[in-house]
């Protein structure tokens, strides 16, 4: 195939994956600004709402290996349509569990749902399969951004899922579930019929050619595919520190605002602000990575990550800080996961690239899944600027990892 092709291509799979992405976006934000106060109504029980975030992120991580293996062998059009199909499927779940007052079967349909977070790291990462080395940090990046659009509406869909909620009969707040499965929907029949040819699969074939000819001096020594390995896990634990820090604090934000007296409109805008941190400014920090380096902007995300945890802990009955801060956290998110995504896949080569890219999805995701689960502990323990030093400690992790001299000489592939 030429490369002219390859390049038209490409255009047309972003085009694609960023629509069904804005979709699929729409459906879990909405889910997510709702899961933690609707478990703590159904379940009469604060600590258990952090168990929204963390069966939402349990969730993707089941399904991120699987997915990432699906589409090794059968592309990425099939894998993003299967793990949407199975998304709406958790949303039905959700609003039968929320309709018989069962707050275990409304935490399974939120943790099925949670498989529609791990489409949207797989099609991050379909992003860079037919890009040119020198874009795909950029080309990542502008997927990851598509995710702004759904995500930023959601939270502000409860007063309307509210209504939807009263028409079915359920408690209101799921109704909001309703939305997401018409919103995974939509992004099943995007992809299915827009991801024709397949982007892996088409990357594949463009590059048998050079792959088959890479001369025997060119490969990795044992030491060197040992240092390789160090580099690829480091680059996982660090995507997976910034997720941890990211869904500790996020989870537990909407019970802090409502100890204090705050509304659901307050807490439904703060988590829009959260999302368009997470999401907004991902093109730029994908501009950057290319331009300065992808280690150089994590550690960016790192200080940006730092500075949203002195507001958390400053917070107390300040709902202004608190916006700062969970504005931030997504900030500082999104410049380590899209820096960190690109930098694994200039790591791996493409062979390969399918199972570490799964790997990553899949501790990302279990990360957040342990930190929604140890922030509820903590927030049921303490209060909000505990777990902001909890957080600290964490990203201290994450800033460890990144100084490993591999990952400042990483090879694109």
């Amino acid at each position: 195939m030429p490369r002219e092709l390859g390049g038209k291509l490409q255009r047309r799979t972003l085009l694609v994956l960023s629509s069904a992405t804005i979709l699929g976006g729409l459906g879990f934000g909405a889910s997510a600004s709702v899961g933690a106060l609707l478990l703590a109504e159904v379940s009469g029980q604060d600590a258990i709402s952090g168990l929204a975030a963390a069966m939402s992120n349990a969730g993707a991580a089941a399904a991120g290996i699987p997915l990432a293996r699906i589409a090794a062998r059968k592309g990425r059009r099939t894998a993003v349509v299967l793990g949407s199909s199975v998304a709406m499927l958790g949303a039905l779940v959700a609003i039968f569990g929320a309709a018989i007052w069962q707050w275990w079967v409304l935490a399974l349909g939120i943790g099925i749902l949670g498989v529609a977070a791990a489409v949207q790291l797989l099609s991050r990462f379909a992003a860079t399969d037919l890009a040119l080395p020198q874009n795909r940090a950029r080309d990542l990046s502008l997927v990851v951004w598509s995710i702004t659009v759904g995500a930023v509406v959601g939270p502000n869909l409860m007063v309307p899922g509210s209504v939807v909620g009263g028409w079915l009969g359920v408690p209101p707040l799921a109704g909001v579930f309703v939305f997401t499965f018409f919103a995974q929907l939509a992004a099943v029949l995007v992809n299915y019929f827009g991801l024709r040819p397949d982007p892996l699969l088409t990357a594949r074939e463009l590059q048998a050619a050079a792959v088959a000819a890479r001369p025997a001096d060119a490969r990795e020594t044992t030491e060197e595919a040992s240092a390789s390995r160090r580099a690829k896990v480091l680059t996982i634990v660090i995507i997976g520190t910034a997720q941890a820090i990211m869904v500790g604090l996020m989870a537990m934000t909407p019970l802090h605002l409502k100890h204090h007296g705050g509304s659901d409109a307050l807490v439904g805008f703060t988590l829009s602000l959260h999302i368009a941190g997470m999401y907004a400014l991902s093109p730029i920090f994908g501009i950057l990575a290319g331009r300065i380096g992808r280690l150089r902007v994590i550690i960016g995300g790192w200080v940006i990550l730092l500075v949203a945890i002195y507001f958390a802990y400053l917070a107390g009955e300040q709902s202004l800080y608190v916006q700062v801060a969970m504005t931030l956290v997504g900030v500082g998110w999104s410049a380590v996961t899209v820096a960190g995504a690109a930098l694994l896949t200039d790591l791996t080569s493409l062979a390969e690239r399918p199972k570490w890219q799964g790997r990553a999805d899949t501790l990302m995701s279990a990360s957040g899944a342990a930190a929604g689960v140890l922030a509820g502990i903590v927030f049921a323990m303490s209060d909000f600027s505990i777990l902001a030093l909890v957080a600290l400690a964490v990203l201290a992790l994450g800033a460890i990892a990144s100084m490993y001299p591999k990952l400042r000489v990483a090879r694109a592939h």
